[in-house]
């Protein structure tokens, strides 16, 4: 059985959407399949859906849906596309699904995303989540949203119990406490207000934010999950870049997106001209030693700061 994951993209998103589709098939065991359904707001070029299928080798198949106008009622900031808030809709568009992972397109997945699929017994939750890691100034916004701070989830990755959210009609619910133009992450915040206590923690290593992999936030980590876990993530969590891109900055495990990016196939590549002063960057930081040099020095920075 296909592990059914939703995404959604736009066209000038679409190198970054296939180097996070092929990070999630290194990751997995190559005889997993995945249904992979795209939720867009344009129609995406028929030449692009064709590389989508090469780059899956026959383990990726695809369905889009355009859901291009669906949020006009719905306050988005602008810093965000209206893509990122269609995970809302998808009770409701995808009624054939009981349940089904949710995936941002900033994230090299480093886990095998179909084990956990299989294996995971949902209940009467509305999702499995990674609980966030307040930092200094959060757990503030998070109690005026009505949320508990150690309970606070990021949106990036869930797998959605599509069949509960249906029952207890939350996607109306979600879109109505979105119609209010002060929350700082709308989908996000929406989802933790009406979804709270009735969601499954997951381990971090699924959803690596970005204050997950810096020396200087360690301490809100540990506060948050044990020691060993903050050992795992680095060494093999799934990567969220919640701040700058890799693409356009250099960043938090800023070679772990670009070495995907270099493996996949050409036609792929030729769809997007990369940043010159960033692609540079990558070039001289790939070579060993510089790189060892870097994040010695990057390091010593962070924990001294």
């Amino acid at each position: 059985m296909s592990t059914p994951v939703a995404i959604a993209f736009t066209p000038n998103y679409f190198v970054p959407a296939a180097t996070m589709l092929k990070s999630m098939l290194d990751a997995s065991d190559k005889a997993e399949t995945f249904k992979i359904i795209c939720l867009v707001t344009e129609d995406i070029p028929e030449r692009m859906k064709e590389k989508l299928l090469g780059l899956g080798n026959g383990r990726l198949e695809f369905e889009y849906i355009n859901l291009g106008g669906r949020l006009k009622d719905v306050y988005t900031d602008e810093k965000y596309t209206e893509a990122a808030s269609f995970r809302l809709l998808m009770p409701d568009i995808l009624p054939e699904y009981k349940s089904i992972v949710y995936i941002d397109c900033d994230i090299i997945v480093r886990q095998d995303i179909a084990r956990l699929y299989k294996g995971l017994y949902l209940g009467d939750n509305y999702m499995a989540v990674v609980f966030e890691a307040p930092v200094e100034g959060q757990a503030q916004r998070f109690e005026a949203l009505g949320c508990n701070p150690s309970e606070y989830f990021n949106s990036g990755f869930l797998v959605m119990n599509l069949e509960q959210m249906r029952q207890d009609n939350i996607t109306e619910k979600l879109l109505d406490a979105c119609r209010v133009d002060y929350l700082e992450f709308p989908d996000q915040d929406a989802l933790n207000q009406v979804c709270k206590d009735r969601v499954l923690p997951m381990s971090p290593i699924y959803n690596g934010i970005r204050t997950f992999f810096l020396p200087q936030y360690k301490k809100a980590f540990l506060k948050q999950y044990p020691k060993r876990l903050w050992r795992d993530v680095q060494k093999s969590g799934t990567i969220h870049y919640t701040g700058g891109k890799p693409w356009n900055m250099f960043t938090v495990k800023f070679g772990k997106w670009w070495e995907t990016y270099d493996s996949l196939p050409e036609d792929i590549k030729a769809e997007w001209t990369p940043d010159r002063h960033v692609h540079n960057i990558w070039k001289i930081y790939r070579i060993a030693p510089v790189r060892i040099l870097v994040d010695t020095l990057l390091l010593i920075y962070r924990k001294l700061k």
